[in-house]
């Protein structure tokens, strides 16, 4: 599990001026336990093998890299097809290895917030696997939105606690999974969803999706000869994007693109562009750049992707917006929209909302890219958990009727 971004963070957990661990000092004993089992299974064969093994076997690795000809306008778009591993999201990779470190580590039970569903799902899926409680925080208002995912959640073992307070969205989801995680964080292991959280999560979580990255890397030149020009993935909490890019940050000719969710307007609660719109801060014991009120709160956030409403961002990628090497760009509820109908109707792929995002600025860069660039999309996870809400809210938009 090793990248190419081996130097960050440094000991205590900092990509620069962001990270690091900042938790109440009984909870931090059990974080540096965490931290010590992590880098000593990271290096250990056996959990290794273990995981290529579940990997390979169980998720369905390597995904696939697909050439979606069909897009047509300019440079060539080619997607990484994350949505087809088992629960249908980039998510199992992490998943998959927290809860192997959680039982070595001898928790009795996953903890963790979602917003779309998918992080619950493969966590719930995970816990299946390995015979371990699981319990999933989730906003009232997503629960509604992503009924599909409910169910597999419930299907699979795992209780869903729904969370009414604020807006009913992620960031109240994860309020919630850490005040839990404090009533008892011996038996329970807090499995994070993104790479954000208190040190070590970011980076566990990044090392686990680097499967991603490294899988395309050598896809890709396999399939072309060459490097792709440009990368492009979305970032909420930004996993998928940091396992993507994790291979690819110290090829200065690959440019890389992360795509936030612009919402309705730049108005204050109807979006979530945290590092175009953000300033560094703290939240859910880290430092990263933040959508915050004048008092240093985090403001409200919204997004069409119910993966993407979250005030902060893995202070990874805080990084690389102060360093320059991730340009990040937003793309709206209207051009996500489009754009998930657009690769359904071309290519016959349904994507999730929030990879959407991603595929509605490949399009828009392929344009100004032109004939003879490519683009490597990271297709973070599938569509059937929106079909129902996409259909209510904008189907009479795009032809779609009752019956």
């Amino acid at each position: 599990m090793q990248t190419n971004t081996a130097a960050l963070p440094d000991a205590k957990g900092f990509f620069g001026n962001y990270g690091g661990s900042f938790v109440p000092p009984q909870l931090q004993k059990i974080i540096d336990e965490i931290t010590a089992a992590y880098l000593s299974l990271r290096g250990d064969p056996a959990f290794q093998a273990e995981l290529a093994r579940l990997y390979k076997h169980y998720v369905g690795r390597p995904s696939p890299i697909f050439h979606a000809r069909n897009l047509g306008g300019g440079a060539d778009i080619y997607l990484k097809r994350e949505d087809l591993n088992h629960t249908g999201a980039h998510k199992i990779n992490h998943c998959l290895g927290e809860a192997l470190l959680a039982r070595q580590m001898g928790k009795k039970k996953l903890i963790a917030e979602t917003g779309a569903g998918q992080h619950g799902v493969a966590l719930a899926t995970a816990a299946a696997l390995l015979g371990l409680e699981c319990d999933i925080y989730m906003g009232q208002t997503d629960i509604e939105k992503e009924h599909p995912n409910v169910l597999r959640m419930k299907i699979l073992g795992a209780k869903v606690i729904p969370v009414h307070a604020g807006r009913k969205t992620l960031k109240e989801a994860v309020d919630a999974a850490f005040t839990a995680y404090l009533g008892d964080p011996v038996t329970q292991f807090y499995a994070i969803g993104s790479v954000v959280g208190p040190h070590p999560f970011p980076m566990m979580v990044r090392d686990f999706q680097s499967v991603v990255g490294r899988e395309a890397r050598q896809q890709f030149k396999e399939m072309t000869g060459k490097l792709p020009d440009n990368l492009v993935a979305c970032v909420g909490g930004g996993s998928n994007a940091a396992g993507l890019f994790s291979a690819f940050l110290g090829d200065g000719a690959v440019q890389i693109h992360g795509v936030e969710p612009g919402g309705l307007s730049f108005k204050d609660g109807e979006h979530a562009a945290t590092l175009t719109k953000g300033k560094p801060g703290t939240i859910h014991g880290f430092k990263c750049y933040l959508l915050q009120n004048e008092k240093g709160e985090p403001q409200e956030v919204y997004s069409v992707a119910s993966g993407l409403d979250y005030p902060g961002v893995g202070p990874e990628h805080s990084h690389h917006k102060d360093t320059g090497r991730v340009q990040y760009h937003v793309i709206t509820d209207t051009e996500a929209i489009d754009a998930f109908f657009t690769l359904s109707r071309r290519e016959g792929i349904i994507p999730a909302l929030e990879s959407a995002h991603a595929v509605a600025f490949a399009l828009k860069l392929a344009k100004t890219e032109g004939k003879g660039r490519t683009i490597l999309v990271n297709l973070s996870g599938r569509g059937d958990k929106d079909i129902d809400f996409v259909a209510a809210k904008y189907g009479k938009n795009y032809g779609l009727t009752k019956d």
